[in-house]
């Protein structure tokens, strides 16, 4: 009778590790980064992010299971039907369990909805749309860095402080640029400012001398650029060539990295206010990610957005392990029940809605003569604390919070 108790207990003890490792699908977790390697985003996300999804990797080394992880890559070449061709593949046939990264607002909206109700998880680290945590939030979508909501007021909000109430937008033709021209608008017209005009030019354009002038000639107090990558860098080069700040316009870049202010050069970007949610010279852990990931990228600091891949793809790694499972529908609840000490955005919570929520802070460009080493560029302003820097939960009409999402 004791044999056969022990044998039960042996029997059933091996029945709950079958059980516990047959919710690792296949048993490997397997993390595809989706983003754009070539075009306009190859600097600030690119390579850059594939290899901080590896460190992430390395990092979890198992998560004290021996889970086995696979990063794998994709370019979606901004293009929101190639990206969801390769969702639909590493869901359907190659068994991909969470994507990761994701720049381009289009591209990650569609996937948002895409994936809903699926196993596969949506880390939106470098997505920016803030309706992907509003009013399309989803059960299978975590959204990481910034967004247009908190970029928007951020910066809006720092530069209505010192006096500059009037602005005009140039503004890129496709869904990040109108959400942040809408989002600042709306909060610049709340503070008592003004909109004197905007234009909206295509995406990835070469040429803004016909938008720069008409910017220059409204005479407002800021022109804001509402683009990003090379978009941003252009625009900038070609705004210092016009004089725009010589007569007395201030140049504000909503979504800029520290790729492309090298890109620019601190000669022409001296001066620029912009919102981070990474540094890589903040503190000494998020010196220390940069010098690891500098050793791998020729010498290259990583950007916000890469630093997001890094962050996001170990949470999501350390739930999979705490909840024995790789399902988006197990593992998504689990990076929301606690609040992470996150070595790179601070003190981190995921909200219901799916916000990850963090500080927030407000750089300006050193000059040439301010930075002592390299990618010494940023000097701060101000900090945006976590509880501010996000649109508050109650406003982004997310089912999810409403409890209706099925």
């Amino acid at each position: 009778m004791f044999r056969q108790a022990i044998l039960a207990a042996f029997g059933a003890a091996i029945g709950l590790c079958g059980t516990a490792s047959a919710e690792i699908s296949d048993g490997v977790v397997r993390v595809g980064v989706l983003n754009d390697t070539s075009g306009i985003f190859q600097d600030t996300n690119g390579p850059g992010s594939i290899e901080a999804a590896r460190m992430a990797a390395e990092d979890f080394a198992g998560g004290g299971r021996a889970i086995k992880v696979e990063i794998v890559q994709a370019d979606h070449q901004n293009k929101a039907d190639v990206a969801s061709a390769i969702a639909r593949r590493w869901l359907d046939i190659e068994r991909v369990d969470a994507i990761v990264d994701v720049p381009n607002s289009a591209v990650g909206l569609a996937l948002n909805a895409l994936l809903r109700g699926t196993p596969m998880t949506l880390l939106a680290s470098s997505t920016a749309s803030s309706d992907l945590t509003g009013q399309y939030c989803s059960p299978n979508t975590v959204q990481w860095v910034n967004d247009t909501w908190a970029t928007a007021h951020a910066t809006a909000s720092a530069m209505m402080k010192r006096g500059s109430k009037s602005w005009y937008f140039l503004t890129a033709n496709f869904a990040l640029g109108q959400a942040i021209e809408s989002e600042a608008t709306s909060f610049i017209v709340s503070q008592g400012g003004s909109v004197k005009g905007s234009v909206r030019h295509p995406f990835s354009t070469t040429d803004f001398s016909s938008f720069l002038l008409s910017a220059q000639a409204s005479k407002a107090d800021v022109i804001g650029l509402a683009n990003s990558g090379t978009d941003t860098i252009n625009a900038l080069k070609q705004a210092d060539e016009f004089g725009l700040r010589e007569g007395g316009q201030s140049l504000v870049a909503f979504l800029i990295f520290i790729n492309d202010v090298h890109s620019v050069g601190l000669k022409t970007a001296k001066g620029l206010l912009l919102t981070e949610s990474y540094y890589w010279d903040m503190n000494e852990e998020t010196r220390g990610f940069a010098k690891r990931f500098a050793a791998r990228m020729g010498g290259k600091v990583p950007s916000a957005n890469q630093a997001g891949v890094y962050s996001s793809t170990l949470a999501y790694l350390r739930a999979v392990a705490a909840a024995g499972s790789d399902n988006a529908l197990v593992a998504v609840p689990e990076m929301k029940k606690a609040p992470i000490k996150d070595p790179l955005f601070g003190d981190l919570a995921v909200r219901a809605d799916g916000r990850a929520v963090h500080p927030i802070y407000l750089f300006q460009v050193k000059g040439p003569e301010e930075s002592k080493y390299p990618y010494d560029y940023y000097k701060l302003v101000d900090t945006i604390p976590a509880e501010q820097a996000f649109r508050p939960l109650a406003e982004g009409n997310c089912p999810l919070v409403k409890g209706e999402a099925k």
